[in-house]
């Protein structure tokens, strides 16, 4: 009997079993995932955060559950005894690790907590092909796999790690506690839901005629890529504003082109902020709320500017999630004023619901 008439005999009498099957390839086992590195930085001249002086500060590397590495900065107090509370942080969408979310981490660090700043896969540090692609999967697994390293030291408890969300991160995490029970406390802060973002815009700004010519532009921009044309870079942070520029563009060239500058090694200035064209559609698939409801009894809690243009975001959110959740307005600030501004930035609530969540 050949090969073809056994398989179609096999298919015919149901003789394939349905149970798992494990199959061992050759060279591709665990011997050839790069260990986790931990290298402490002495140099505080950092532009975008400060480091307080009774917190160590560590570039830390490890990969995530495809292999892919992810770098971060991980703050950890000098005076640190036994096993930390610890959590992970996530940069704003178009950023960096050195973009708010070391800000959060080096402040937490100084009320006792281990804290990981991360950039995301396909920006910063972090790996990843094309640079600057959009893959909310991607993104909410490398809050697992910072939630694998920490949890892998003997610093940390770890069963007490929360994640912490900045603008679009603040979406990721809540996509990715939704499927990781080990994330014990989830907080967002100027949250962006960036699928619906992407979608519907601002209060619905953009039209479906409009959603749907951005899908259509960006498949057509995939033909180009394949045959190994230029990279195209959509949206980011504006590189010029003048007095009738929208208030919202003001403040994101106040934060990512004068204060909060910050350009990753290797990355032109014309790329900052900016991401790819053909890949950027897969936020229209992105809907962090749904089923957001599950992550209860874990605790959530939900920061908005009182001026930011993105509360609509955390609003909603706060309206789905399950009990217990808390929703604090920062009086006076706007979106980017809660990314750096030390009279703006909720570090001592973070700190209780932290300290209150994580026992």
């Amino acid at each position: 009997m050949n090969s073809l008439k056994l398989f179609r005999n096999i298919l015919v009498y149901g003789a394939i079993s349905l149970a798992p099957l494990t199959i061992a390839y050759a060279g591709l086992g665990d011997a050839q995932k790069p260990a986790p590195t931990m290298t402490e930085i002495t140099h505080r001249n950092f532009t975008t955060f400060t480091v307080p002086a009774n917190v160590n500060l560590y570039r830390v590397s490890f990969t995530n559950q495809y292999g892919m590495e992810v770098v971060g900065y991980m703050f950890v107090p000098k005076d640190l005894k036994g096993k930390a509370k610890a959590i992970v942080i996530g940069h704003p969408m178009g950023a960096s690790k050195e973009q708010a979310a070391c800000n959060y981490g080096a402040a937490l660090a100084e009320h006792g907590f281990v804290t990981l700043a991360v950039d995301q896969q396909f920006w910063g540090e972090s790996s990843g092909y094309p640079r600057h692609a959009i893959s909310p999967d991607l993104y909410a697994e490398a809050f697992s796999a910072a939630v694998d390293f920490l949890g892998t030291r003997d610093f940390v408890d770890r069963n007490k790690i929360g994640i912490l969300g900045i603008c679009g991160s603040g979406s990721f995490v809540i996509s990715a506690a939704k499927i990781d029970l080990r994330m014990k406390a989830v907080a967002t802060v100027s949250m962006y839901n960036i699928g619906e973002m992407r979608r519907s815009g601002i209060r619905n700004s953009v039209s479906l005629e409009q959603r749907k010519k951005i899908i259509a532009d960006a498949a057509e921009q995939r033909y180009s890529d394949f045959l190994g044309g230029k990279q195209v870079l959509i949206g980011g942070s504006p590189f010029k504003v003048d007095e009738k520029s929208p208030p919202t563009r003001q403040h994101s060239y106040a934060y990512y082109r004068e204060r909060g500058k910050f350009i990753p090694k290797g990355e032109k200035w014309e790329e900052n902020t900016r991401s790819d064209k053909a890949s950027n559609v897969k936020f229209m698939n992105f809907y962090p709320f749904n089923d957001i409801e599950t992550i209860s009894p874990r605790p959530m809690l939900f920061v908005m500017g009182e001026k930011a243009h993105s509360r609509p975001f955390t609003e909603d959110a706060y309206s789905k999630a399950g009990e217990p959740k808390k929703l604090i307005e920062i009086k006076g600030a706007g979106h980017f004023d809660l990314y750096d501004k030390p009279e703006f930035m909720p570090v001592n609530q973070l700190v209780d619901f932290f300290d209150r969540s994580l026992n």
